[in-house]
C-alpha cells in the first residue's frame, strides 16, 4: 500500500505531507494517520509543519463514502471531528501551508493550525456543505467560529461562499498568503521562526487563547457524534 503521510523530523520541526495522488481527501485512513503523526510530533516536541503535494491541500471529507459504508462514514466523520479537536489542544505551534484548494474538511484541518499561509492565486477555500445539501457538523461551526472575523462567518459558513485567497485572508481562513514559487520556503521559515518561542510560554498561552472554544468544542464532538450515531449506526 503506497504511503499517503509522510513524516520528516528535522530541527525541532515535524513536516506533515498529505500526498494521497489525488485530492488527499479525508478519508479514515488519512485521519487515522494524521492523528497518530500528531501524537508522534507531541511525542517529540515538535512544531508541525502541515502541507500537501499535489494540486489541493485537501478536498474534503471522501465523498464516495457517503454513498457506500455508513458505519465508514460514521468512522471517517468522527475521525475529522475528533482530529479538529486534538489540533486545537496541541501545545505546540501547527503551521499550514495552503498550496492549492482547501474544501470543507480540508478547511477544517487548516483552521486547526495556529499559522495558516495560503497560496496567493489560483486557489479557492470553501465551506461548501450547504452547497451539496449537507448541515455543517457542530465541531466545524466551533472551529470557523474561532478562527473567523465574526462579519464573515455567517457568509462563509452559512451560505457556502467560495473565497478566493485575498477574501480567505480578510476572513480570517487563513494568516499570511505567498507567491506559488515561494510558498513552501515560507512555510518553512514560519515553521522555523514559532520554532524558537519559548515553548511553555507559547503552550500555556495557547490554552488560555483556546480555552472557551475548547470547551465549546468538547460539547460539539458530543452532539455531532450523538446525531451521526444515529443516522448512521441505527439499526434498520
Amino acid at each position: 500500500m503506497d504511503p499517503i503521510l509522510n513524516y520528516e523530523l528535522s530541527g525541532g520541526v515535524a513536516t506533515l505531507t498529505m500526498n494521497d495522488g489525488k485530492a488527499n481527501v479525508m478519508s479514515v485512513r488519512m485521519l487515522q494517520e494524521l492523528s497518530a503523526a500528531f501524537d508522534r510530533a507531541q511525542a517529540d516536541k515538535a512544531v508541525v509543519l502541515l502541507t500537501s503535494g499535489g494540486r489541493l491541500f485537501s478536498g474534503g471529507f471522501d465523498l464516495a463514502v457517503f454513498k457506500s459504508d455508513r458505519a465508514e462514514l460514521f468512522r471517517m466523520l468522527e475521525a475529522g471531528a475528533l482530529l479538529t479537536q486534538k489540533m486545537l489542544a496541541f501545545p505546540r505551534p501547527i503551521v499550514a501551508v495552503c498550496a492549492g484548494h482547501a474544501i470543507a474538511m480540508g478547511v477544517f484541518l487548516m483552521l486547526g493550525a495556529d499559522v495558516r499561509i495560503g497560496v496567493d492565486e489560483g486557489a479557492r477555500i470553501q465551506v461548501n456543505e450547504v452547497q451539496i445539501g449537507l448541515t455543517v457538523p457542530h465541531f466545524a461551526i466551533e472551529i470557523c467560529r474561532h478562527r473567523l472575523a465574526p462579519q464573515h462567518l455567517h457568509h462563509a459558513v452559512g451560505t457556502a461562499a467560495p473565497h478566493t485567497p485575498q477574501q480567505a485572508l480578510q476572513a480570517g481562513f487563513l494568516t499570511e498568503l505567498a507567491a506559488a514559487a515561494s510558498i513552501g520556503e515560507a512555510g518553512r521559515s514560519s515553521a522555523k521562526a514559532v520554532a524558537a518561542l519559548h515553548a511553555g510560554a507559547f503552550a500555556d498561552t495557547k490554552a488560555r487563547l483556546t480555552q472557551h472554544t475548547r470547551a465549546a468544542m468538547e460539547i460539539a464532538v458530543r452532539e455531532d457524534i450523538e446525531d451521526w450515531s444515529r443516522a448512521f449506526l441505527k439499526r434498520e
